[in-house]
């Protein structure tokens, strides 16, 4: 992308009221509820007379006498929009369907072509289908936002449930159009502006916000509706209460467009991470990157002016962040730390500039060529990437993003303040100016320039320990696989056809190869009530288990997930296939799956997840054999979160010995 295009592109979001929202990529997560607990039906309700009305006919997960109804206004072809779903899943599976209701509005943005189309087709699913189809229509949409076509929406809604003949007769009316239009009055009465605007409890937040912002609403708003329900308000009428309450408190449009700035300082160590400017620079700026990030691509002009402008003044530090959807962010990574191991600071700048300049063109080829541009030996340059010679340095900083939430990039810590996502330059200069006069005031009082970062950060916020759960060990009828001697046991949680359980096979792939006879892998099955194929799939995988042990269901379990998201893919017909083509004996097969031979066990490894507090799918806990407290991991994550559990695991042990 050209400057002239990127800088076309932002103003057209600014407009919309898009600067609100951080320019940000993030990693593997869920998209919808397709990942979370159960859709809970309410019949029909109306809560007309909240500040931001809403009623059954509006797609809904959650209860309708959830003390916190978050009313989410978004938009199918947004970017922004689809990294907020990310949040809303985490915050679905913390805090379940009884405390949180989450209601879909449609918001299609004017110069999205393909946004109002999806909303319609999305609607028309809602009407033919329910909320639970809607919900599945939502999620491929999101998966597929860069191919929103008719000819897709259709496919989607069949692959949800709806009957293709009536959805194309409904669709190419656009007979429930008018939701969509009922929607964008809706949101424009409540004041939106740009999407995703998120409404909890009549508070906005505008925006891709981090988790933390969603979380201490809600939290808030949790303590506000038990006050208000032990005062006599009826819970069916708690959001109409207090959706009105907040939006009277609020303050006019205009002033609360801008979020207040985060002022919170976080304790972020530079390390031996690349620098620009003097250690003994008034402003350390740390920045969590990744070489083939668009959005990290746009706000380099803004870091170089910063230089330009302040000088020795301040210092850029850099630290790797490659996310899994950019294969050649980590091989362009090791090119730049190679550079700098072979000609020192200066060495790794230029490769910067350089991978920026041609970030359209990370292949090996590409890189080896750049290699050779910068004076660099070479072969040193390939090895250093076939070999991910520095993969520890930067898994070690994708640890530290993770422990301080820093979850996407480009991800900013301005003298351990956070500012996230590719802001405008003012934004930067803002927040630099005052930590400029923090730092001055420091300096006057006799710290000595050199030990200015370490002061201000030294009581800074520290990362919260990785989240543990208490999970009953697994019964010995578990599957499983690895050593059963093993130092870990990472239990896994899962739904056959849960779109985000196959997307973490890859990842358990990993482990298994990363730490072979160290980690042993436990099957708990979790399938989710609004997966009317988990249950027969596990039936399945049970029934493989009981006739030819551990191998035969690992057999059946790998079958299940190759043919996930196929037409037909847990039909009866093709769960008997597999039987066949595996060597089980088919009468018994037939007769366990139409008994439900298997149910009760299936159904009681459920309950040991709901009695842990796991709602969603998937999730992994891990721990020493034996232990019930251990590591949790809710979703797809990426292998650096496992691979850090995994070892924290390990030397915990060790250092018991």
């Amino acid at each position: 992308m050209n400057k002239g295009t990127a800088i076309v592109g932002f103003l057209l979001c600014f407009m919309a009221g898009m600067a609100l929202m951080w320019g940000i990529d993030r990693g593997a997560g869920g998209t919808s509820a397709e990942a979370t607990s159960e859709y809970v039906a309410g019949g029909t309700w109306d809560h007309s007379d909240a500040a931001i009305p809403v009623s059954s006919k509006d797609p809904t997960w959650g209860s309708p006498n959830a003390p916190v109804t978050l009313v989410l206004f978004s938009d199918f072809e947004c970017p922004f929009c689809s990294k907020v779903e990310t949040t809303l899943t985490q915050l679905r599976q913390q805090y379940g369907p009884q405390k949180l209701r989450i209601i879909w509005k449609s918001n299609p943005l004017p110069f999205h072509k393909n946004a109002r189309p999806a909303s319609v087709a999305a609607e028309t699913v809602l009407r033919l289908k329910g909320p639970e189809a809607f919900w599945k229509f939502h999620e491929l949409a999101f998966q597929n936002q860069r191919a929103l076509t008719p000819e897709n929406f259709e496919a989607w809604a069949v692959q949800a449930g709806v009957d293709k003949a009536k959805f194309k007769a409904a669709y190419d009316k656009q007979e429930y159009a008018a939701k969509v239009d009922a929607d964008l009055a809706a949101g424009k009465a409540a004041g939106v502006s740009g999407t995703p605007a998120s409404f909890i409890n009549g508070i906005l937040l505008s925006g891709a916000q981090p988790i933390d912002k969603f979380k201490q609403v809600i939290d808030e708003q949790l303590k506000a509706a038990d006050a208000a329900i032990k005062a006599g308000t009826k819970p069916e009428k708690v959001y109409a209460k207090l959706s009105t309450e907040n939006k009277a408190k609020a303050p006019p449009t205009q002033n609360r467009e801008q979020p207040k700035d985060d002022l919170t300082v976080w304790k972020v160590p530079v390390g031996n991470s690349p620098t620009k400017g003097p250690e003994t620079a008034l402003v350390t700026i740390v920045e969590w990157s990744d070489f083939q990030c668009p959005f990290c691509s746009r706000v380099v002009p803004t870091l170089d002016q910063i230089s330009k402008d302040y000088g020795d003044k301040v210092r850029i530090v850099w630290k790797d962040n490659p996310l899994p959807m950019h294969p050649r962010a980590e091989p362009a990574a090791e090119l730049a730390r190679e550079a700098r191991a072979q000609k020192g600071e200066a060495g790794f700048w230029a490769a910067y500039d350089l991978l920026w300049k041609n970030q359209q063109k990370l292949s090996d080829e590409d890189l080896l060529g750049y290699a050779k541009e910068l004076g660099l030996n070479v072969d040193k340059v390939k090895a250093a990437i076939l070999d991910k010679k520095y993969s520890a340095e930067i898994t070690a900083d994708q640890d530290l993003a993770d422990e301080l939430q820093a979850s996407g990039t480009p991800h900013f810590f301005i003298n351990g303040r956070r500012l996230v996502g590719a802001q405008p330059l003012e934004k930067f200069k803002s927040v630099i100016d005052e930590e400029m006069k923090k730092a001055q005031a420091l300096v006057a009082k006799g710290v000595a320039p050199k030990d200015l970062y370490n002061e201000i950060i030294k009581d800074g916020k520290t990362p919260p320990p990785p989240e543990k759960k208490t999970v009953d060990v697994a019964p010995s009828e578990s599957a499983w696989k690895g050593n059963d001697k093993a130092k870990v046991v990472m239990q896994i949680f899962s739904d056959f056809e849960c779109p985000f359980c196959k997307r973490a096979e890859a990842t358990v792939e990993q482990v298994e190869k990363a730490y072979g006879d160290k980690v042993k892998i436990v099957w708990r099955h979790k399938p989710l009530p609004f997966h009317k194929n988990a249950m027969p799939a596990a039936l399945a995988a049970e029934e493989a288990k009981k006739q030819k042990g551990n191998e035969g269901f690992w057999k059946m379990h790998a079958a299940l997930f190759k043919g996930a998201g196929t037409p037909d893919a847990f039909a009866r017909t093709t769960l008997e296939k597999y039987a066949e083509e595996q060597g089980l004996d088919l009468g018994k097969f037939k007769s366990a799956l139409d008994s439900e031979a298997h149910k009760k066990f299936i159904e009681s490894e459920s309950a040991v997840a709901d009695k842990a507090g796991i709602s969603g799918t998937p999730a992994f806990h891990i721990a020493a054999p034996g232990k019930t407290e251990g590591y949790f991991i809710s979703g797809a994550q990426a292998f650096p979160k496992f691979k850090k559990l995994i070892d924290l695991t390990l030397k915990e042990q060790a250092a018991k010995k």
